[in-house]
């Protein structure tokens, strides 16, 4: 099932996409929730619940896909957590030892952007980069769930890009500030559920910059799987339902060229991961305005 958080005559609801079209559950399912978080909160039994209805819904509760906006699945997810250094060739671009344990960093909320939706290129930096990403969302809460099981807690996957603005990736350890700049998380097109994927570590993650194919690689590659992951991260906090988790990115990244290729105004950035979608996303000059709200 392939689930979408959408707008349509400026209201935003959660629907079904088959084929060119969506499926407002807001109107096949009126008992269901009508935002992404919450329907992954009430469990299996309501996106089955979702997929029962959509079967049976009619041309009043269909839109086509061109009427509407897309927007990120799960557009404000309650943690944003992403894996570095997860593929060994991305190791070696830049001339770094292999991990000996999985390093996470987080990116804030407000980074997450729809899978079309304009990229801001920082006012403060011309370093900015891409990294076309597996991500998936979990659909349970969750809590040292072994490897074996924690197939059991992911909802579904998108396509994703952890944008980075490296200099100010690398001035600190933790590297969040660079990966957290607004629009730096652009996610979709949809969420789609586990069923349809199968093994997630045999997907082609492909990104292009302006039409030119720039990284290439199977999710084999992962130095630590989904599972081992979601393990890892159990062991030392809760996940919820709604949480995003960016699974690392291969060789090709534009920091890693000599000289560096960064991303600039103009440019147009298409991710895509096999079987679970595409996104593309220009990169637009950042309107630097202070914003101080009420």
């Amino acid at each position: 099932m392939k689930l979408a958080t959408f707008t349509h005559h400026e209201h935003t609801r959660i629907g079904v996409v088959r084929e060119e079209s969506v499926i407002d559950l807001a109107a096949a399912a009126p008992g269901l929730p009508t935002d992404m978080l919450a329907l992954l909160a009430a469990g299996p039994g309501a996106l089955e619940h979702a997929n029962r209805m959509a079967d049976r819904a009619g041309d009043r509760e269909t839109l086509p896909l061109s009427e509407v906006r897309l927007h990120a699945p799960v557009p404000m997810p309650g943690k944003v957590l992403a894996i570095g250094l997860n593929y060994l060739d991305h190791v070696r671009e830049f001339g770094r030892e292999p991990p000996e344990h999985q390093i996470w960093f987080n990116k804030q909320h407000n980074a997450v952007n729809g899978p079309f939706d304009p990229v801001n290129r920082p006012a403060v930096s011309d370093a900015l980069d891409y990294e076309g990403e597996l991500c998936f969302v979990v659909g349970r809460r969750c809590k040292h769930v072994p490897p074996e099981r924690a197939h059991e807690v992911i909802a579904g996957y998108c396509a994703g890009n952890d944008v980075s603005v490296r200099d100010w990736q690398m001035r600190t350890p933790t590297m969040v500030m660079g990966k957290s700049f607004d629009t730096h998380a652009p996610l979709g097109p949809y969420l789609i559920t586990a069923d349809e994927i199968g093994d997630p570590q045999d997907l082609m993650i492909r990104t292009w910059v302006n039409g030119e194919l720039r990284q290439e690689c199977s999710t084999a590659e992962m130095a630590f799987s989904c599972r081992e992951q979601i393990a890892h991260l159990t062991q030392a906090f809760t996940l919820d339902p709604g949480d995003v988790i960016f699974t690392g990115t291969p060789k090709g990244v534009g920091g890693a060229s000599d000289p560096p290729r960064y991303l600039t105004v103009g440019d147009r950035v298409r991710v895509e991961v096999g079987g679970v979608g595409t996104i593309e996303n220009e990169i637009v000059a950042e309107r630097a305005e202070t914003v101080i709200g009420p």
